[in-house]
């Protein structure tokens, strides 16, 4: 049979070749009623690929204000998010969220932690004066894990610069008790900037003397602040990091809504955080409301994401409290049983769509928070409205998350747990759950269990930005903003999937296989 031609087949338009449905038609009723549909039971039709996949822009919002480079955020967790976590999340592009199952002073170090890896000018730092010890000196490296410190005539910032020290003026010196007069490298041998002075022209001279750090004065020769060469490796290498006005890298941290947590709040704002994430498993409630109200009255630099929520009316009332962002999810994560001890909750594919349509009318992100157990997931929640996306049981496992590896059967593992365990729980996390803070018998929402070592982020974070790359290239799609385009405008086709079908776009018919992440 010979190919149809033009002629025979007449006109062909291709806006009447819309195979598939839309995802109003998925999830407003068409393809099935009143049914909840997870990241599995959906499918992307292609689209027309006309751009190569390093084409393909990342860039976001996770809050009204916060855009970052890639979507992605590290759930706040005791076994997923603390300093090593954010250092490495940020440095690439997206947020850490520091988990509050600790002291406030505890959580507030987590904090400065990030803050201070990455510093540009470091307007703050630590002073010594000519007549503190070496001592002092390993106190500050033992405490601050650094050494390299100004020496100032009153020993405080703001003071007459007289000398610098480091590890190289004191690896040798075997009596904590001498004096910084006698090992610190005099002013006339170092390198300074005087201001008025760029970053750039501060890098420059970094650059040039080779030096570890550079002391900024003023007219008068009195220190102003510090720039590390570490920084300069640090824009080097990560030059998409996620920073505040100062190059600091973005952090947040997590809390509750009981009353004491405002004062937890109040000591994390001092410690620098940029966004707070109200903690909660069930977001629509009076406490959450008012505790939006508050941040916002009272630190309004502070970008608050409320949650967790699943359906337009929970995240309505939050969005009219002051939220700037939304987490959406509720029983859907892999170490979450919700749904399955409170029957209350929502699939994840249905509750990101439905949520981020309503969102989206007051220009408040979203964050798909659970369900994301592949780089599949993490396309499709994007795909379903979601601007950023959580994840927990991805980063579980991995060197920077909490915890110690140990061996069982002969596989490396990490310890990982629900917030919801009664282990999490008996640590602190039980405020998520109990919100008069009575006495009560613990009802789990949770588990505790071990994943796969992962190895660093600094390889596993590249291979899941590469898969969402190459998934939004199959889609046609050379950005984000482009795709939530075409999501709302219909031009996005999606298939629901039967369970065979779900086997099928699995691995199957094999006797055996590895499955290896990347090479």
């Amino acid at each position: 049979m010979s190919a149809l031609g033009a002629e025979e087949g007449g006109d062909v338009r291709e806006e009447d070749l819309l195979d598939g449905y839309s995802a109003a038609d998925v999830f407003g009723g068409k393809a099935g009623n009143c049914v909840g549909y997870t990241y599995d039971d959906v499918i992307v039709l292609p689209g027309h690929i006309n751009f190569g996949v390093d084409d393909v822009q990342l860039n976001s919002r996770f809050t009204k204000k916060i855009a970052l480079s890639v979507p992605f955020v590290s759930s706040p967790m005791d076994t997923v998010t603390e300093h090593k976590m954010a250092i490495q999340m940020a440095l690439h592009g997206g947020l850490g969220v520091i988990h509050y199952n600790m002291t406030v002073e505890e959580q507030c170090k987590q904090v400065i932690k990030v803050k201070m890896y990455r510093n540009g000018f470091i307007s703050e730092p630590k002073c010594l004066g000519p007549d503190s010890t070496v001592g002092d000196v390993h106190a500050i490296k033992q405490k601050f894990g650094f050494a390299g410190v100004p020496v100032t005539a009153d020993g405080k910032m703001g003071s007459t610069l007289v000398g610098m020290v480091t590890n190289r003026d004191i690896d040798f010196v075997e009596d904590d008790n001498t004096k910084l007069s006698e090992v610190m490298t005099p002013l006339a041998s170092l390198v300074t900037a005087t201001e008025p002075v760029t970053l750039p022209e501060a890098h420059q001279l970094l650059r040039t003397a080779k030096k570890g750090k550079l002391p900024v004065v003023n007219a008068r020769g009195e220190l102003t602040c510090l720039i590390s060469r570490s920084d300069l490796m640090k824009h080097r290498d990560y030059p998409n990091a996620s920073k505040d006005a100062t190059s600091n890298l973005l952090v947040g941290a997590a809390v509750g809504t009981r009353p004491s947590d405002r004062d937890r709040l109040a000591a994390l704002a001092a410690a620098g955080i940029d966004v707070v994430v109200l903690d909660s498993s069930q977001g629509d409630s009076i406490y959450q409301l008012e505790m939006v109200k508050w941040v916002k009255a009272s630190f309004p630099s502070v970008q608050v994401v409320g949650g967790n929520v699943v359906t337009q009316k929970q995240a309505l009332h939050l969005i009219q409290a002051g939220a700037d962002g939304l987490r959406v999810g509720m029983g859907s994560g892999s170490i979450c049983t919700t749904q399955e001890v409170c029957a209350v909750g929502r699939p994840q594919s249905s509750a990101v769509y439905n949520v981020a349509k309503l969102a989206k009318r007051f220009g408040v992100p979203i964050t798909a928070d659970g369900g994301t157990a592949s780089t599949g997931h993490i396309i499709k929640a994007l795909m379903l409205g979601a601007s950023c996306v959580m994840m927990g049981s991805l980063l579980a496992g991995t060197d920077e998350a909490p915890g110690d590896y140990f061996f069982q059967d002969g596989v490396r593992l990490k310890r990982y747990r629900g917030m919801g365990s009664i282990d999490a729980m008996q640590s602190g996390s039980e405020k998520r759950y109990n919100w008069t803070g009575k006495a009560a018998v613990k009802v789990a929402q949770g588990v505790s269990g071990s994943v796969v070592d992962k190895g660093s982020l600094k390889r596993y974070i590249p291979y899941l930005l590469q898969g969402v790359r190459h998934g939004l290239q199959d889609m046609g799609a050379a950005s984000v903003t482009e795709m939530h385009g075409m999501l709302y405008s219909g031009s996005l086709r999606l298939e629901l999937r039967s369970p065979a079908a779900q086997r099928e776009g699995g691995v199957h018919g094999l006797h055996t296989f590895e499955k290896r992440l990347f090479a």
